[in-house]
């Protein structure tokens, strides 16, 4: 029974559990490196050359982003969205025929996996077709169907044909990243306009340190139990393949919102037909003028909300200041009145060391000055009668 892509049947398919342990002989020894007879390159460290890796076998024309998905052998200029949806339906549709003919076994990856679990079809927007193969399929690839040129001719439409090139890259040998400017193994090219699949192998790098992981050149990695046993579906009308944990794999690359998200590069997932829908033109320009205008609105708040901040730390920092010369103040005043205080005490030190130059009794003062009766005609004090009189009696008395 093949597998139906999950976001058309909206429920859960219900699949044997396996366990690493369990996993039919045939598998282990199809993908042991040893099926067809050749075994995998690994490379070690510090081997000169083969350290610093080949040189980069595969070129794309480059200028723009939508360049770099040709192949710059047979690249004429960049696709419109219709004659790349049909490049790329038919060119799916021929390297699947091509595996299953010769009972290769390859699996849909990455984006093209995520538009199986959608509807079993590529997504309308994605250039990139991603396929992957086994380290040891690879390898037997290069030896016996390198530089193929396949011939296809539509079971729908026999009035298109097709010739594509299957070019397995002569670094697919090394397992290894190396220098990175080969981490695509192999690729099925349409030789009318450079548009290619990519196809990566997978490999058990690590053996003995990480065994069960598998590992491609751009450092995805999965267990075996991720990928088998392999689950046969459909795919454009196709028999393909998907790894048994494909919800997973996707879950991890894309994240959950990849499987829910249904407004996507100008498209519309439709629910009751089941298909990516492109966009209006008018549609794309109002919600164009929308996003706009949200980011304006966006903008505007961060605008206002950057003005307020900077208003709020300006008044924290006028009310610092003032506190600051507040205490300034207050500290130059403390500062007065220490300094008055020390300038008194000094001064009463003073006073006290050079001591009174006058008796008190001595002074004169407006109580004891002689009124002008007192006097003699030379100023001098007359002395009283009354008062001698009464001095004298208190002597005598005293006596």
């Amino acid at each position: 029974m093949r597998l139906i892509p999950p976001a058309v049947i909206l429920s859960t398919l219900l699949c044997a559990l396996i366990d690493a342990a369990t996993i039919p002989t045939e598998h282990r020894q199809r993908h042991n490196g040893k099926d067809h007879g050749v075994k995998e390159r690994r490379l070690e460290p510090g081997k000169g050359k083969e350290k610093e890796g080949m040189d980069k076998y595969f070129h794309e024309p480059g200028g723009s982003e939508l360049g770099n998905h040709y192949d710059s052998r047979y690249h004429h200029g960049i696709q419109d969205y219709a004659d790349r949806k049909d490049t790329q339906l038919h060119m799916l549709k021929a390297y699947l025929t091509f595996f299953n003919d010769n009972r290769l076994e390859t699996w849909l990856a990455h984006g093209t996996l995520l538009g199986w679990w959608w509807n079993g079809k590529m997504l309308p927007w994605d250039w990139d077709i991603d396929t992957q193969v086994s380290g040891s399929t690879l390898a037997y690839l290069g030896k016996h169907y390198n530089n193929t040129h396949y011939e296809y001719v539509s079971k729908d439409n026999p009035s298109v044909k097709r010739t594509y090139l299957l070019d397995v890259n002569p670094a697919s040998i090394e397992r290894e990243r190396g220098n990175g400017l080969n981490i695509i193994d192999a690729r099925w090219i349409d030789t009318r306009n450079g548009l290619y699949i990519d196809i990566t192998g997978l490999s058990e790098t690590h053996p003995d340190d990480r065994p069960g992981e598998w590992v491609c050149k751009n450092y995805h990695r999965y267990h075996t139990t991720d990928l088998y046993p392999m689950r046969e579906t459909m795919y454009e009308g196709v028999i393909a393949k998907v790894p048994y944990a494909y919800d997973r794999i996707l879950t991890q690359e894309y994240e959950e919102k990849a499987l829910v998200l249904t407004d996507y590069e100008g498209h519309r997932w439709d629910p009751i037909v089941k298909e990516w829908l492109q966009k209006s033109d008018e549609e794309v320009a109002e919600e164009k003028k929308e996003k706009e205008a949200k980011k304006k609105e966006k903008q505007e708040k961060k605008k206002k909300a950057e003005e307020a901040k900077k208003a709020e730390e300006e008044r924290k920092k006028a009310e610092d200041q003032k506190q600051q010369e507040m205490i300034r103040e207050k500290e130059q005043k403390e500062k007065e009145k220490q300094k008055e205080q020390a300038a008194a005490k000094r001064s009463q030190i003073e006073d006290q060391k050079q001591g009174p130059t006058t008796p008190a009794d001595h002074v004169e003062t407006p109580l004891n000055r002689p009124n002008e009766s007192q006097l003699d005609k030379d100023g001098h004090a007359v002395a009283d009668e009354e008062t001698d009189r009464k001095e004298s009696t208190q002597q005598i008395q005293g006596t």
